[in-house]
């Protein structure tokens, strides 16, 4: 299945502190992007709640964006589940041990998590993916921290919470988030000016990359958490790198979805 356009939001709402309501679109527009899609994604509860999810749906039925959303777009691209849009705060994620997987916003200590400040770029997943707790990274001798993988998106635009963009990969960065691996993915949309302009680690300014690097670093300190680390001399790596990078994640996400690997909490519906 190909996404060509972002998935449409069944929902608009006012925005409260740590929502934007630019990240949602009206309902005018539901049928063309479903059609162009194949799937639409729809709002229940209500916005800045723990009730809220974005739940996935296909003519089938109810789809997985974990599972079910193709890894691979066009034109050696990669599918991005758009879980934060750029400039808010909520801490939104695909909902991995629920059901169907839908988009939450996460709880820490019985309340909703926001960031302490806005993020500056899109941030989300890639589906097909998943870090493994029980492998051990031979150089950096941490673990997987047991998500998906994560994508940084540098593009101009803010993108759709729950939207699926195809993503241009320019490089990945090892960050070690309490003892454990956390890559994050440096990519582009690939309908964004920037794609043409970007096509591997180097052609991304210095600024960004330090600007993505330092925000990671110290964005759970509010909370008297430590300060994240980071892996190979806390060097962004290349495309190729992180290219493979994805490719084992999709490998271990494989044998997590076949059964090989043992799920525990995890929702990994069938194979």
């Amino acid at each position: 299945m190909k996404f060509s356009a972002p998935v449409t939001v069944l929902a608009a709402f006012s925005g409260a502190s740590a929502w934007s309501s630019s990240a949602f679109i009206s309902r005018s527009r539901i049928f063309s992007a479903a059609a162009l899609n194949g799937f639409a994604v729809d709002q229940s509860g209500e916005a800045a709640t723990e009730s809220f999810r974005l739940n996935y749906k296909s003519a089938e039925g109810v789809v997985s964006p974990w599972h079910d959303i193709p890894l691979e777009g066009s034109d050696g691209s990669y599918n991005m589940v758009v879980e934060i849009p750029k400039m808010t705060k909520a801490k939104m994620e695909v909902a991995t041990k629920e059901e169907n997987n839908p988009i939450a916003q996460d709880v820490k200590k019985g309340k909703l998590r926001d960031y302490h400040g806005p993020i500056f770029w899109n941030y989300g997943c890639l589906p097909q993916t998943w870090e493994d707790p029980n492998v051990e990274h031979p150089e950096l001798k941490v673990n997987g921290d047991d998500d998906p993988i994560d994508v940084v998106e540098i593009g101009s635009a803010a993108l759709e919470m729950g939207s699926v963009k195809e993503v241009k990969v320019l490089g990945v960065l090892a960050m070690i988030d309490d003892g454990e691996l956390d890559w994050k993915v440096l990519a582009v949309a690939t309908d964004d000016p920037l794609a043409s302009e970007y096509n591997d680690i180097d052609d991304v300014p210095e600024a960004v990359k330090s600007g993505i690097r330092e925000w990671f670093r110290w964005y759970k300190t509010p909370d008297d958490k430590p300060l994240n680390g980071f892996g190979f001399e806390e060097k962004f790596l290349d495309a190729a790198t992180a290219k493979e990078v994805i490719s084992e994640t999709n490998d271990a996400w494989k044998k997590l979805r076949s059964g090989e690997t043992e799920a525990g909490k995890l929702w990994v519906g069938k194979a």
